[in-house]
């Protein structure tokens, strides 16, 4: 009677042990400072060796990083090393904006960021004027929105909805983060509006942005 072996798969198996846990910290550690953008896990595992577990190794390496100058902090579903947020002031010089986001286009984000998913209709009925193209676009082209699902009503309109960049450009994990709407028509980001129907239609109050185009996205 012949001896009993090992089927093929199980011998492959034994021959690649996950490192130890230790070591797989370190791997995901080199690989959240090597890259720019935030990486999910499924990605990290793909580049570390057979058995490894990112989720586990990141538990681990964020404990480790807690209350340094640079912590390891969760971007939508996807992970990043970033500069811990009360030394953000060290940033300035990096991080000084030369022109900033135009009214209408701060608006138009807020509304999606807090409305998600919405169409273009909704945005222009929650601010009472409609929404030009150019703002729109520039959006799209700063990555900070991106088109969602399309809406199963009449026409079926696409919605717009905040993306992995915007999260990651304010630090925050998911749009839940983001500060209440009195808190923002506190810092004048948002303007105290008639409830909708109660402003003349967009024919007669169409922002002068729709003619000059991308360029009054931003102020001087």
């Amino acid at each position: 009677m012949s001896p009993v072996t090992e089927a093929p798969e199980e011998q492959e198996e034994s021959l690649f042990e996950a490192p130890p846990m230790a070591e797989q910290e370190r791997m995901v550690e080199a690989i959240l400072f090597a890259t720019t953008e935030p990486i999910t896990t499924r990605e990290l595992e793909a580049r570390m060796p057979h058995g490894c577990d990112a989720a586990e190794a990141l538990v681990y390496l964020r404990k480790r990083y807690e209350g340094r100058g640079v912590q390891v902090m969760k971007v939508g579903d996807a992970w990043a090393i970033r500069t811990a947020a009360d030394l953000g002031f060290l940033m300035q010089k990096e991080t000084v904006e030369t022109r900033k986001l135009s009214r209408a286009a701060i608006e138009t984000l807020a509304i999606i960021a807090y409305h998600q998913p919405v169409t273009r209709a909704e945005i222009e009925e929650i601010r009472g004027v409609s929404v030009s193209r150019g703002t729109v676009d520039q959006l799209l082209e700063l990555e900070w929105i991106r088109f969602g699902r399309r809406k199963m009503t009449p026409g079926r309109p696409v919605t717009f909805v905040v993306t992995q960049s915007f999260l990651d450009h304010f630090g925050l994990e998911n749009a839940r983060d983001l500060p209440g709407l009195k808190e923002l028509r506190a810092a004048g980001l948002l303007e105290n509006r008639p409830p909708p129907g109660t402003l003349p239609g967009p024919e007669t109050e169409a922002e002068d942005e729709s003619e000059e185009g991308q360029s009054e996205l931003f102020e001087d």
